[in-house]
């Protein structure tokens, strides 16, 4: 029958990834979506140590800081609008006290640079090939942090030099860790801030090169960009804001990609741990009554035999909320 669709199949990746896998991801929102998918269910992943990183130039440089392992210093933070920033990492590592926003950077960075050596996984998104430099380092930023655009110069990366930074990059990590794997992805998110002609050239530039990167033998490639625009095709797959793909598309994304790059293991426990994460959210119309109290137990229950069977998985939140409603 005609689905009256493009219907976009991922090819079955090389890789097996399971719950002890440690899979790390660095790049725009979107691969947030996907990871805090993996985390929802209790996958082995670090994710975006810098925070939100949109551009191939500044999600090179943070690599090869994990890389170093080298601690940032006080002179890379900068006190703007009563807040300590980095202009390598997200406002969200941003801070009044300036001794506590240096820890948790260089807290992070410790512990992802030590993540990356013994990672199986690398996910990394791009999201938009335009990058802004700061004027006096003419170095890329990560983030702006709302400074005053004269702060910055605007440019578009061509392919050839994102393909050439990604080339020695993945040299150096095969250096570090030998068993990693990469896996590229372009972000669905429409960077509509920058103009919709300016997108669509952005976005051309970054499937060029992650097409060249993979042709090469140095990555294998999820199109979750494609999934977006040409199987899914439609507003109702966005967001209110129509930039960002909606909590269905998401969904639909990750089915994709379960299939593509988990293990049948690793789907079939997924299974068993998405039921007891829909319990654990669910709020009865009556939390007294005994109905509601065997059914907490009947969990409590399935969550010590699956722990038994996977000591690796962690299921404290859950059986805190149902421990506190049978008194265990």
């Amino acid at each position: 029958m005609n689905t009256f669709r493009t219907l976009v199949e991922p090819v079955k990746g090389n890789l097996s990834i399971s719950h002890t896998t440690p899979v790390l991801l660095l790049g725009s929102c979107f691969v947030e979506n996907i990871g805090n998918e993996l985390q929802g269910l209790k996958f082995n992943i670090d994710l975006n140590p810098f925070g939100v990183l949109f551009n191939p130039a500044s999600i090179c440089r943070s690599i090869e800081r994990l890389i170093e392992a080298e601690k940032f210093a006080e002179d890379e933070l900068f006190f703007y609008d009563e807040n300590w920033h980095s202009f390598m990492h997200h406002s969200r590592f941003s801070c009044a006290d300036k001794k506590k926003c240096l820890q948790q950077i260089n807290k992070r960075l410790m512990y992802s640079a030590e993540f990356l050596r013994k990672t199986h996984t690398l996910i990394l998104t791009f999201g938009t090939a335009w990058v802004f430099n700061h004027v006096l380092t003419n170095q890329p930023v990560s983030n702006c942090h709302k400074l005053p655009s004269s702060n910055f110069n605007r440019r578009l990366l061509e392919s050839a030099s994102i393909v050439n930074d990604y080339e020695n990059l993945f040299s150096s990590l095969k250096k570090l860790n030998k068993k990693l794997n990469i896996i590229l992805t372009i972000s669905p998110v429409r960077h509509l801030k920058d103009g919709a002609e300016e997108n669509q050239l952005s976005k051309a530039i970054l499937l060029v090169a992650v097409h060249e990167l993979c042709r090469k033998g140095l990555a294998t490639y999820f199109p979750a960009y494609e999934i977006v625009l040409d199987d899914l095709r439609d507003y109702r797959f966005y967001d209110t804001d129509m930039v960002h793909p909606s909590p269905q598309a998401i969904e639909y994304i990750f089915e994709k990609f379960s299939i593509s790059w988990l293990s049948e293991e690793a789907r079939k426990l997924n299974v068993q741990i998405m039921e007891i994460k829909k319990a654990a959210e669910h709020r009865p119309v009556n939390p007294d009554s005994n109905a509601f109290k065997s059914f907490t137990k009947n969990y409590l229950k399935k969550i010590i035999t699956l722990e038994k069977q996977h000591p690796y998985l962690d299921f404290s939140n859950e059986k805190q909320y149902f421990g506190k409603i049978t008194g265990k």
